[in-house]
């Protein structure tokens, strides 16, 4: 299902609400994924994984608690903040936070990079260069985790997000073994009450 909270903080920028009303919630089902299929494999010996948009850790913990380290990037100092504060973060954690653009951010070479919900936030301007960079900082046989909306999201029209069709997703994930991919569209309400229609691709692929 979408991250449906977003839209209720977005207008507004509270993003310090959303992240206190979301950091607790469970992982997302992609990145459950993407580590599942990890420990069903070899263990790669590079447990290094990025959390791009990594709010107050709800991805971020669970990566941690399998052994990851995690460089956790956000432009939220309320994010990092949160993350950095939480009660459930493990006392010997690999976490590196950066407190950054996905434009100006510094990725290290990664066997994991997850991004929930966080790239439709990237201007259209920039998403090339940061998928690229995505791409780029993924081992080989690493995966990338994570959210693309579509363009047939009602929020489609909104000045400084990212919307894709599902040709252009398909032509960003070649390169890529597509592991899993669930196109969701569905009419629902927002907790203000909005009637908002949703196009998400959710995504696991793994580096050839």
């Amino acid at each position: 299902m979408a991250d449906k909270t977003l839209s209720k903080y977005k207008s507004g920028n509270d993003w310090a609400s959303y992240y206190e009303n979301t950091g607790q919630r469970p992982p997302r089902s992609t990145v459950i994924y993407a580590l599942d299929a990890f420990e069903r494999e070899e263990t790669p010996e590079f447990l290094r994984a990025a959390d791009l948009g990594c709010g107050s850790g709800r991805d971020t913990i669970e990566i941690l608690r399998r052994g990851w380290s995690v460089h956790a990037v956000d432009s939220s100092p309320d994010a990092i903040k949160g993350l950095m504060a939480r009660e459930d973060l493990p006392e010997d954690a690999e976490i590196e936070p950066q407190l950054s653009r996905y434009e100006d951010m510094r990725l290290p070479g990664c066997s994991l990079i997850n991004a929930a919900f966080s790239l439709p936030l990237c201007p259209p301007i920039a998403f090339p260069y940061v998928w690229q960079k995505i791409c780029g900082a993924i081992r080989v046989g690493g995966r990338f985790s994570g959210q693309l909306y579509g363009d047939r999201d009602s929020w489609a029209d909104r000045a400084g997000m990212t919307f894709h069709t599902a040709g252009e997703v398909e032509t960003l994930l070649k390169g890529f073994e597509v592991e899993y991919f669930i196109e969701e569209e569905e009419e629902s309400v927002t907790p203000r009450g909005n009637l908002k229609h949703w196009h998400i691709f959710h995504i696991v692929a793994k580096k050839i």
